[in-house]
């Protein structure tokens, strides 16, 4: 394991409140006015932070502006490992010396109670890492009529069929999530091989890490909902395509099938079979009786729309698994 991230700090003693860092990962000038926005919230926030990263994902035309234009409050950084978020986030985490450790999408913007409610929940010394909310900020026009809310995970953003506040969760939602540094770093930071690479719409490496770090924590370590740690993700308008929609729900199946491969398919798919099972039927059912009470075609197109996403994301998983492609620490290291 590399150096730079073997070396945790101690864990927050239970009576003490724990330091806060905020890593927020950007990659494009093309999101600059939403960076500069969520970056002004976090310094706005109710609860103090110890400090607020930037890391700038191999992209010298930002990382220029961002340390010219940006004020002594926010450090910025290049990304010192493998190109994509997963090498990016370990080097924000790399750097960091909170206790706990916030992230933040560049195209996302916090209520003023974000840091507050996504770090209680570290009172609990089995608390490993914590999940916000991350409620859709679409461009005009807005959200198209057939999307349906149990697919919003395409976009990044809390989907219906998401446990309640404080249940427990697999995996938070990248936009708006938290972990113990120590934990985090012991267990050997975020996976290269999976997750976003620039434009490139894969995901999963929330899930392979959450899953990693509970289970060096054998036991009680959980994973906790705070839906009052609230994000405001924005969705530009080539995210609210069929195109992107079946493009994501594709790469997503496919990312499930390299965490599969790594983890085990019991705890990779272990919120998707309820899922599965559950609340898309409900939704299918639920936009059928919508339109054939009058109200128009909308629910029949997001019934539709539910139908086509999970066939395309089995798909991305049938083609993930015969693909064999092994994902790799961003460091080159063993797991811990």
């Amino acid at each position: 394991m590399s150096d730079v991230l073997a070396s945790p700090l101690p864990r927050t003693g239970a009576n003490l409140a724990p330091t806060v860092s905020v890593v927020v990962c950007a990659y494009t000038l093309e999101r600059w006015d939403d960076l500069v926005a969520g970056l002004a919230a976090v310094h706005r926030q109710t609860r103090p932070v110890q400090e607020v990263l930037l890391v700038v994902d191999h992209a010298p035309d930002l990382l220029e502006r961002a340390r010219t234009a940006l004020g002594p409050g926010t450090t910025v950084l290049e990304n010192v490992f493998e190109r994509g978020l997963s090498g990016a986030r370990n080097s924000g985490a790399a750097a960091a010396t909170g206790d706990v450790v916030l992230f933040l999408d560049d195209d996302a913007r916090p209520d003023a109670d974000w840091v507050a409610a996504g770090v209680a929940a570290f009172a609990d010394a089995d608390v490993v890492g914590t999940g916000g909310a991350a409620v859709p900020a679409w461009d005009a026009p807005g959200r198209p009529a057939w999307f349906p809310e149990t697919f919003l995970w395409v976009v990044g953003c809390s989907y219906e069929g998401l446990p309640g506040d404080g249940a427990p969760l697999r995996n938070p939602i990248g936009a708006s999530m938290g972990f113990r540094r120590a934990d985090l770093l012991a267990a050997g930071g975020f996976t290269a091989g999976i997750g976003r690479v620039g434009r490139h719409p894969v995901g999963c490496e929330e899930t392979e890490l959450s899953i990693r770090v509970r289970r060096r924590r054998a036991g009680r370590a959980r994973i906790v909902h705070t839906t009052g740690a609230v994000v405001h993700h924005r969705v530009r308008r080539d995210r609210a395509t069929v195109g992107y929609f079946l493009r994501r729900c594709f790469w997503e199946g496919f990312s499930k099938a390299v965490v599969a491969a790594a983890v085990g398919p019991q705890d990779a798919l272990s919120s998707e079979r309820s899922y599965a099972a559950r609340v898309l039927p409900r939704a299918v059912v639920a936009g059928l009786r919508s339109t054939a009470t009058g109200h128009g075609s909308a629910g029949v197109r997001q019934a539709a729309a539910v139908v086509a996403g999970f066939t395309t994301t089995a798909a991305g998983y049938a083609y993930g698994l015969t693909s064999r492609r092994s994902p790799r620490t961003t460091t080159g290291a063993g797991r811990g």
